[in-house]
């Protein structure tokens, strides 16, 4: 078997077998693959037709997508599970992460045991635009008192912006870290800038749609997206001056505003923390889609 390590230039490739099926799960992006370079060493290959993602670091190897094309088999199923086990000590590791829930039921009558991991949060676009009624009072307010308060200028993300950009995320991950003791939260903190890094370096390469918010002269919020299918936009990273009264909420609004084309937007999951869970839920998303992680039983 060929394994190949993944480079921008896979891109091709991985659209090709991402579009064969309609996905809901933001992971079924190439953006969303790639950026983790840093963490893990990420490789693929073909078997039965299908394209195979894995993940290893030093823990252990896994999938991060389940097999990509038209048809899986109990084979390749094994096949993959064998490939796993090859690079893990401990074959519990091996596991295929974020399948849908319309494929469960292939993976059960498998024999396989298929777990609960998280759910993405799925808005309504032009409510998000809108803003209409009680339950978006308090968002209108800081909308507009951003608008009010600050000189401000809204634009598309440059490539001389990453180094600002970063500086931002930086300074929002120390007042993070005030708030928190907890070492794996510490820990997503640390990931999240090293995977947004390349976002923002890549940015252009990977199809993002990114725009900046300054203030006074000075990058104070930005965000990046893609394209999930062809109703839904996925929102990947938000980054804002916590100092700058309603600055997110801004951003998030003109955001949405612009992407007209799109019915939904995505805006992922809330990592299992609760009060992230809370600020999702007051966009009041119209579904939540769930993410399961595939392991032998037992």
């Amino acid at each position: 078997m060929k394994f190949n390590e993944l480079t921008l230039k896979d891109k091709f490739i991985f659209e090709k077998y991402l579009k064969i099926k309609n996905h809901k799960l933001s992971s079924y992006n190439f953006a969303n693959i790639f950026i983790w370079k840093p963490l893990y060493k990420i490789f693929w290959l073909m078997i039965e037709k299908n394209l195979c993602l894995f993940f290893r670091d030093k823990i252990g190897c896994f999938m991060y997508l389940p097999p990509l094309g038209k048809d899986q088999s109990s084979f390749l199923i094994n096949e993959c599970f064998k490939i796993m086990d090859s690079f893990n000590t401990n074959p519990c590791l091996s596991r295929i992460e974020n399948v849908e829930e319309k494929d469960l039921s292939f993976y059960r009558a498998l024999g396989y045991t298929c777990i609960y991991k998280a759910s993405e949060y799925v808005c309504l676009r032009q409510k998000l635009v809108d803003l209409k009624g009680n339950q978006f009072k308090s968002k209108r307010a800081s909308y507009n008192y951003f608008v009010k308060n600050y000189f401000f200028e809204y634009r598309p993300l440059t490539n001389k912006d990453k180094e600002s950009c970063l500086r931002l995320y930086k300074k929002w991950m120390r007042k993070r870290r005030l708030t928190s003791l907890d070492s794996v939260y510490r820990g997503m903190l640390d990931d999240s800038f090293l995977a947004q890094k390349i976002a923002l370096g890549n940015h252009d390469k990977l199809g993002l749609i990114a725009r900046v918010v300054k203030v006074d002269g000075e990058i104070s919020a930005y965000t990046l997206g893609f394209p999930l299918n062809p109703q839904t936009f996925c929102i990947l990273f938000e980054t804002t001056d916590l100092n700058i009264k309603g600055i997110a909420q801004f951003i998030f609004r003109e955001f949405a505003r612009e992407l007209t084309e799109y019915r939904y937007i995505n805006i992922m999951d809330d990592l299992g923390l609760a009060n992230l869970a809370k600020v999702k839920l007051s966009y009041k998303p119209v579904e939540l889609i769930a993410a399961y992680i595939v392991e032998r039983n037992g």
